[in-house]
């Protein structure tokens, strides 16, 4: 299927369906000599994972990641990747009456226009579940960007329904703020903000009540990212990370910076003001006084934090009445029955991360094909 892989020098492709045996995915570029393991991935994969709290899918998944290939004696030899997640806890049998039936909301019908046919069984290739695979890449791409010029991504949950998060500074969250609540208790829903935290899981439970689902926006900031990644034109920076967020489930819009702020300010509002920093007068360091444009500019990072907004549905798998119709266009309601997220927020914060790491290692591999000149980080 045309549309599985993403990337350029930094390239990941995935297959697998999330009623099938599992999904794989292949790493192509990564240098050789960065140490990974599978306890390594199981990080970022334990925070993806269904069933990891009260207000998420009751999936049972461990989601153990097994690596095939491209690593030798914990670091990586340089050639393909190839990294596998199994499915264990699959019900195939609470989708065997909706095959002939759309469910409002998902890929059904535009399976059937495309293919003719469909894995009905919880959305085949469309299914979140192929996130698995990407969060591992997105670990390699993690440690890849960490090691060559001390990037950072950092997300976490900014808004559920109309509970929004006060964040005054984006770059200054901490890992530790988003996994765990001041008490040193687990952040469930992974907002920094541990009042609006609260907040949000309960109207995350009430949606589980009333057999409903609520969206919400997720943030993402990349830190430490150097000045002069990204391309002028059709790949530019803003460009790939915003096809790489929505190519993720359920999201239905992208931001960033000031975002859809910019449509009520002057020029003279929206400008962010250079300055130097320090440096020499042979290689100053060149900031902005604010971050309205969120660390890219002509479609290159400016040395400032790239920070990003998510936009995501409500989750579409309901188990209350709707109406719908067949697939010969006859009437009929639809349950849909399974084991899904009343909200999906907190499982998505680490795919986002995964993507926004993705594309930074790839522009990053990139650059430095080209021969161009060093990239400034942030701060020098």
């Amino acid at each position: 299927m045309p549309g599985d892989s993403f990337g350029h020098s930094f390239r990941v492709s995935t297959a697998g369906e999330s009623h099938g045996p599992g999904y794989v995915v292949i790493i192509d570029g990564c240098p050789p000599g960065l140490p990974l393991s599978e306890e390594d991935l199981a990080v970022d994969l334990a925070r993806r994972r269904p069933g990891q709290s009260r207000i998420v899918s009751a999936r049972d998944e461990p989601d153990r990641a097994e690596i095939l290939s491209g690593v030798f004696e914990g670091q990586t030899t340089g050639t393909s990747i190839a990294i596998v997640v199994h499915n264990k806890d699959q019900r195939s049998r609470d989708y065997g009456d909706i095959k002939d039936k759309y469910r409002p909301g998902h890929a059904d019908y535009t399976y059937d226009a495309k293919y003719g046919a469909r894995d009905y069984r919880g959305g085949g290739r469309s299914s979140a579940r192929e996130t698995s695979v990407r969060v591992a890449a997105g670990v390699v791409a993690k440690k890849l960007i960490a090691a060559a010029f001390g990037g950072r991504v950092v997300g976490y949950v900014r808004q559920v329904g109309d509970v929004l998060a006060q964040v005054d500074d984006p770059v200054a969250v901490t890992m530790e703020q988003v996994e765990r609540l001041p008490d040193g208790e687990p952040n469930v829903v992974r907002c920094p903000d541990p009042d609006r935290a609260a907040e949000m899981v309960a109207l995350i439970e009430q949606m589980r009540e009333e057999c409903d689902s609520i969206g919400g926006v997720a943030e993402i900031v990349a830190s430490g990212v150097p000045a002069g990644l990204g391309e002028p034109v059709f790949d530019k920076l803003k460009a790939d990370l915003g096809k790489a967020i929505l190519s993720l489930p359920a999201v239905l819009g992208v931001e960033y910076g000031i975002g859809f702020g910019v449509a009520t300010l002057r020029g003279s509002e929206n400008n962010d003001l250079f300055y130097r920093e320090g440096g020499t007068d042979v290689s100053p360091r060149i900031a902005t006084r604010s971050n309205r444009h969120g660390g890219m500019l002509g479609g290159i990072s400016s040395g400032m934090p790239i920070v990003l907004r998510a936009a995501v549905k409500p989750t579409s798998s309901l188990p209350q009445e709707q109406e719908t119709v067949t697939r010969t266009g006859e009437p009929t309601t639809i349950i849909t029955k399974g084991r899904h997220d009343p909200c999906l927020l907190p499982r998505f914060v680490p795919m986002a991360e995964a993507m926004v790491a993705i594309v930074l290692a790839d522009h990053w591999l990139r650059w430095r094909a080209s021969g161009g000149t060093t990239p400034k980080r942030e701060g020098q």
